[in-house]
């Protein structure tokens, strides 16, 4: 018998009007998979070692599609992947979800009532966790299993129903610019060669109050030097119907200084998500900082 984080141990008792027994697989003893296992029953809910008998197997995570390869844990037998989104989406989310509330791996496990070495697995390897493993997780991270598994990414922000009581409040300037100071993708106001405004999303930073960004020089985000522009980050939570945005304004200029250009390539956090060459530097320095944001009323 092996088994690896996640799976369930199913115990069929052989004893008339005994009931069948299962939980979940959170600890492992042996790095090749084989028993005793730490397992966290549905019906307690408790977490007992368990040495299964003949009358036990495993249910293996995930519903394998024919012919359908997925990669492996270091002490598993290649097995199919498993439903229609990839496995390792999850974990990446999961990480990203953990990573912006700043909880680490430890807390988050004790949140969801799991061990940290799965966490850590579910994180770093393509894995279906189970649908009750699931729900402790995005119980524990604030957000719905659909989120967890990507349902809706294709679709833009805001698609839940608006807060019954919402308040809508006005952001203090050091507010807005410690949100803005997360970097990320952000919009850039413009107006194009033929003069029809557009709004363009970048990835972006902030280097000593200073929004920068990367672009190619026959771009349309290029057409924003030498002018004032507008640049807008948001985020919306929509389990909550709540969310925030900032604005700032100011003139964008080309980042011309070699020791300048040479810095911000090489603390930039991500490349640019469009792809292909695009080694100008654009800076706008905030003249004007804005933001609101939409929360549930106090009653």
């Amino acid at each position: 018998m092996r088994a690896h984080l996640g799976d369930r141990l199913v115990v069929e008792s052989t004893t008339s009007g005994a009931a069948r027994r299962d939980g979940e697989i959170v600890g492992l003893h042996h790095e090749d998979g084989t028993p005793p296992y730490d397992v966290r029953w549905s019906d307690t809910d408790g977490v007992t070692l368990v040495f299964p008998g003949p009358d036990a197997h495993i249910q293996h995570f995930g519903h394998p599609r024919p012919g359908a390869a997925r990669r492996t844990s270091p002490h598993e037998e290649p097995v199919s992947a498993g439903g229609p989104v990839d496995p390792g989406d999850i974990g990446r989310r999961v990480a990203a979800e953990r990573r912006r509330q700043g909880l680490g791996r430890e807390e988050t496990a004790r949140r969801a009532r799991m061990s940290p070495g799965y966490l850590s697995y579910l994180e770093e390897h393509p894995a279906d966790p189970s649908l009750a493993a699931l729900i402790r997780l995005a119980d524990a991270l604030g957000t719905t299993t659909a989120a967890l598994r990507g349902g809706g990414t294709g679709l833009p922000p805001g698609q839940g129903h608006a807060l019954l009581h919402p308040r809508l409040e006005d952001l203090g300037e050091e507010e807005c610019r410690s949100l803005l100071s997360t970097h990320g993708v952000g919009r850039i106001a413009v107006a194009s060669s033929d003069g029809r405004p557009a709004v363009v999303p970048v990835n972006y930073e902030i280097v000593d109050d200073t929004i920068a960004f990367r672009t190619a020089p026959d771009s349309l985000p290029a057409a924003a030097v030498g002018t004032e522009v507008a640049f807008e980050v948001d985020h919306v939570d929509d389990a909550m119907s709540r969310g925030w945005s900032v604005l700032a304004v100011g003139r964008a200029s080309v980042v011309t200084e070699p020791e300048a250009v040479r810095g911000l390539a090489e603390h930039a956090h991500t490349t640019p998500w469009a792809g292909g060459e695009r080694q100008m530097w654009v800076s706008i320095r905030p003249t004007s900082l804005t933001g609101r944001r939409i929360t549930a009323e106090d009653r």
